[in-house]
Order: structure tokens, then C-alpha cells, then sequence
């Protein structure tokens, strides 16, 4: 029920889209299990989504994870005659590594997922099938590695030779400067905790040093009178 549902939402956000983005063009999304990366008709384009993030469900032991490496291909042609275009689309399955059956489970995607990954689509497609500036694609922060790393003997993509999982450039490069900044800070925030607290001890034994210097003072006084 969760594959119908994505693969409907994944058809109404494409076509709103285009709708906006090319208005005068009709254009249809097809559901393609078989599609071959690299394995492309004449006219047709390729574009690759690696770094989508997916829920997956196994449907022998009902077991879940969240995957940041789902990869989704595309393949894309436009007939400008007819002023009608075409999209063949592929999610990769993953395999359950808990119960370890062979059976290969879909993923599904929450709906902002969807619509980043459409707008990715719809700028490789104005590049590619329009020959127009398509701007700037949209990085998924769940492209960051967050559960361990990819196990790619449970990857589909993967045994279709499609190397995907390793993280870009930005991403090492977003490591790197929080793992400086956070570096950084540490000695800092240690050094200004000992300064803290060897303030507190010199400030209790000044102030004990006085309240004996009060006490020595009065039990003098208290002695001469007597």
C-alpha cells in the first residue's frame, strides 16, 4: 500500500512541476522496474539521483529502516515536434539484513523528499532535453552517512554496479569544518572551566584566612579582658 501511495505522489508532484515549469509541453512519468543505467534509446538522457532518502519496509519480517542512499534513475526524452516528453523512472530496492531473505523491498519517501528530488529532475531535464540553464540542484542533507556504513551487498544499485554511497565532496568538506570548529572549541571551554575553578578554591582559602584572622582577633580581645 506504501508503494502505491509514493508512486502516486511522486506522478502529482511531477506533473504540478512541469506544469509551472513548462506549461506548454506535455510530459509523462512512467513507473519502469527494468531500466538499465547507461542503457539509453536514441533522443533519451540519463539523469541520477544518489543520495535520495527512503524508508524501507520488509515485507517477510516487517522489519524498518531509513536509508540516505537510495538511488533513483531516470531517463528522460523530448519530442519537441510534438511538444510531448517522456520520464522512465527506477527506485533501487534494498534487501532486509535482519531476517536475510531474498526478497528485494521498495522504498517510501516522505513528501518533501519527493518534491526536492522532482525539482533535481526537472533541472537535469531543462539541461539536458531544453538546452536551458537549469540552476542549482538541490543537496539532500540526508546524503549525509547517519546509520552506519552502506552495506552494499543489501543494495541493488550497487550489484548493478552503480557506485553511489560514498559522500561528496561537500559533504567531506562540511565534516571537516565542523570537526575543526568543534576541535577548536574543546580546549577552550577546558581551559576556562580550570580557570573557574582555581578562582573558587583561592577565593574559599582567602576567605577562610579571614574568618581565622576575625576568630583570633576576638578570642585575643575575650582574653585580655579577662
Amino acid at each position: 500500500m506504501s508503494t502505491s501511495l509514493t508512486t502516486c505522489e511522486w506522478k502529482k508532484v511531477f506533473y504540478e512541476k512541469m506544469e509551472v515549469a513548462k506549461p506548454a509541453d506535455s510530459w509523462e512519468l512512467i513507473i519502469d522496474p527494468n531500466l538499465k543505467p547507461n542503457e539509453l534509446a536514441p533522443g533519451w538522457k540519463q539523469y541520477l539521483e544518489q543520495h535520495a532518502s527512503g524508508r524501507f519496509h520488509c515485507s517477510w519480517c516487517w522489519h524498518t529502516w531509513q536509508s540516505p542512499h537510495v538511488v533513483i534513475l531516470f531517463h528522460m526524452h523530448l519530442d519537441r515536434a510534438q511538444r510531448a516528453g517522456s520520464v522512465r523512472m527506477r527506485v533501487f530496492k534494498q534487501l532486509c539484513h535482519e531476517c536475510g531473505t531474498a526478497r528485494l523491498d521498495e522504498s517510501s519517501m516522505l513528501e518533501e523528499n519527493i518534491e526536492s528530488l522532482v525539482d533535481n529532475l526537472i533541472t537535469s531535464l531543462r539541461e539536458q532535453c531544453y538546452d536551458e540553464d537549469g540552476g542549482q540542484y538541490r543537496i539532500h542533507v540526508a546524503s549525509r552517512p547517519d546509520g552506519g556504513p552502506h552495506r552494499s551487498e543489501f543494495c541493488e544499485a550497487c550489484q548493478e554496479g552503480i557506485v553511489h554511497w560514498k559522500p561528496s565532496e561537500k559533504l567531506l568538506e562540511e565534516e571537516a569544518t565542523t570537526y575543526t570548529f568543534s576541535g577548536a572549541s574543546k580546549p577552550s571551554a577546558q581551559e576556562g572551566s580550570g580557570y573557574n575553578f582555581f578562582s573558587l578554591r583561592w577565593w574559599l582559602i582567602g576567605a577562610s584566612l579571614c574568618l581565622l584572622i576575625v576568630y583570633l582577633q576576638f578570642s585575643f580581645r575575650g582574653s585580655t579582658f579577662l
